[in-house]
């Protein structure tokens, strides 16, 4: 369905605003590695701006005044405004794309407001595939932002956050405040003529789990909204503002955890079913520490948001140390590890966590490269889950929980271990799949995540404009073009598959949806950022100086 006029207008601030200090990546298609000097924004506010007695911040409580532009017109075959703003020449299936990505869209009382998750007429099962999940929903947003349609976005983020304020409960016990709907349900009564929401907060979901998720993708997309449009009028509103309270209130929260990091259950992100990635899992730390540094640029310094303020800056140096020193893996911490002693005892203890050696696992000693690098899925007492996983060091990259170097390392590592995480589709959302005895326990047999298939080493389409994104930041947007010239050879002759099986990601999935609407999005999102890298402004956030570098673990360890 087309929106009812040809492109939505942008916001009239954007005139007002500069663009001295967004990403300038314009060169980088040509010089695959280059250094950007850029005034200093709003985004790159050092974390030591902020007065932990006061609460204020040096400069101003405002955002930064840039944004990214999204262009306010489509041409004929609905591609993004960047091909006709660029010499680029479209890719034929990109029309096809923004077809099948409007017919997606959900309307209420007239007005859009998200996307569904998938569009396949050809299957008999709808189940849940006709809502709209909020993780789903943030790859069609940023399509619609980069085209210049934000409405619908602006539309989303303010009915979720009425959804947020419902009264949740799964067998009579009430959910946290501040949790987000994994996703909800347009309901139309054709007789009355009303149009009704319904949202799961994971009642309904497969395990009963609510989504950690979700919360930190709204601060994300906020944030996004608010760069791509220079609009600061919606974050400002007291109701978001709220919103994004709530949502670090939950996580915030101090108890008996003696991590800066998250404890959640299995099931509880995008690898929604039991996986074994209960614990920390690095995909939840990756996203959590994003939507700090985003909540920290949008949340008001006033008598509300001042501790909030405080709470979140001291958070990010203890987040940001701990992962970038016990969750960073290369060949010189794998060696470590492969010598630690057990059983030590003290603050002057080297293997703090007491990882048994004997439980590294086969696989890794040959898939590390000596130049390379990754987060692990989890660290926890005497438990390393080696396994990588994509959308976790993604977000680490993008959002600079990873250091430069270690950016870099994790963009070594796709390069040299191409045909095992990207093969013939890319993205793999984990590596190496589980199988035989330790499926059985860790899955729970669970038919669905058989080897290689869904969420136990399957391919997923959507983790292209992740993959982009961080390729673009990384200075290296060869491997994005290479590995979406590998999606176009396949994915709409497949008919937009959720996913894709099999060691190299050969095959469409034994239960994948077709017309995924996050596998048109996320290939839709990965062309234009290349075409126009300045989208990149409303993906991604520089590094704060302020954070203490790494630490080798030999050091960090014996602190």
């Amino acid at each position: 369905m087309e929106l009812g006029a040809a492109g939505m207008r942008r916001s009239a601030s954007h005139n007002s605003l500069s663009g001295s200090d967004d990403f300038d990546l314009t060169h980088l298609l040509n010089k695959p590695r280059i250094n950007v000097e850029r005034q200093r924004s709003f985004d790159d506010r050092s974390l030591s701006d902020v007065s932990y007695s006061g609460g204020h911040a040096r400069g101003g409580g405002g955002f930064d005044g840039m944004y990214s532009p999204g262009g306010g017109l489509r041409s004929l075959v609905g591609t993004p405004a960047s091909s006709a703003l660029h010499s680029f020449e479209p890719h034929p299936i990109v029309g096809d794309a923004w077809e099948a990505l409007r017919r997606s869209l959900v309307f209420f009382r007239g007005q859009p407001l998200g996307t569904i998750a998938a569009f396949d007429h050809a299957s008999e099962e709808v189940l849940n595939y006709d809502q709209v999940f909020v993780r789903d929903f943030v790859p069609s947003a940023m399509a619609f932002l980069m085209n210049g349609e934000p409405e619908i976005v602006k539309n989303f983020l303010l009915k979720t956050v009425l959804l947020q304020g419902w009264e949740k409960k799964v067998d009579r016990f009430k959910l946290g405040e501040g949790a987000m709907p994994a996703s909800f349900k347009v309901l139309h009564d054709d007789k009355k003529g009303v149009d009704t929401l319904h949202a799961d907060f994971g009642e309904s979901a497969i395990g009963r789990v609510a989504p950690v998720d979700s919360g930190f993708w709204w601060i994300i997309l906020l944030r996004a909204y608010t760069k791509s449009t220079g609009d600061l009028t919606l974050a400002e509103r007291p109701e978001c503002q709220k919103a994004m309270r709530l949502i670090l209130s939950l996580c915030l929260s101090e108890g008996f955890d003696t991590f800066p990091t998250l404890l959640c259950a299995d099931g509880c992100c995008m690898i929604d079913r039991r996986m074994g990635v209960y614990g920390y899992p690095i995909e939840i730390q990756s996203l959590f520490f994003m939507a700090l540094r985003c909540a920290l640029l949008m949340l008001k310094h006033d008598a509300e948001g001042k501790d909030f303020v405080e709470r979140i800056a001291t958070r990010l140096h203890a987040l940001s140390y701990h992962m970038r020193s016990y969750f960073w893996l290369d060949f010189q911490q794998l060696n470590d590890i492969y010598r630690y002693k057990t059983e030590e005892y003290s603050r002057t203890a080297v293997n703090k966590f007491n990882v048994i050696p004997d439980s590294i696992p086969d696989w890794l000693f040959d898939f590390m490269p000596c130049e390379g690098g990754f987060f692990v899925g989890n660290v926890s007492p005497a438990r390393m889950d080696f396994r990588w996983f994509a959308l976790g060091n993604m977000i680490a990259i993008v959002s600079s929980l990873a250091t430069p170097e270690q950016s870099m390392a994790i963009m070594d590592l796709i390069e040299e271990r191409w045909e095992e995480l990207i093969g013939e589709m890319p993205l793999k959302i984990c590596y190496p799949a589980i199988e035989n005895h330790e499926w059985r326990i860790v899955t729970g047999c669970d038919p669905k995540n058989t080897r290689w298939s869904y969420h136990n080493g399957g391919s997923w389409p959507v983790l292209l404009w992740l993959l982009t994104a961080a390729s673009i930041k990384t200075g290296r947007p060869q491997i994005a073009r290479r590995a979406i010239d590998l999606a176009e050879r396949r994915l709409l002759k497949d008919g937009w598959p959720e996913y894709y099986d099999g060691k190299l990601g050969k095959y469409v999935g034994k239960q994948a949806r077709k017309f995924q609407t996050w596998s048109i999005a996320g290939y839709l999102v990965a062309k234009m950022l290349l075409e126009d890298p300045s989208h990149l402004g409303m993906i991604a956030l520089e590094e704060d100086k302020a954070m203490k570098p790494v630490l080798r673990r030999s050091a960090s360890w014996t602190n």
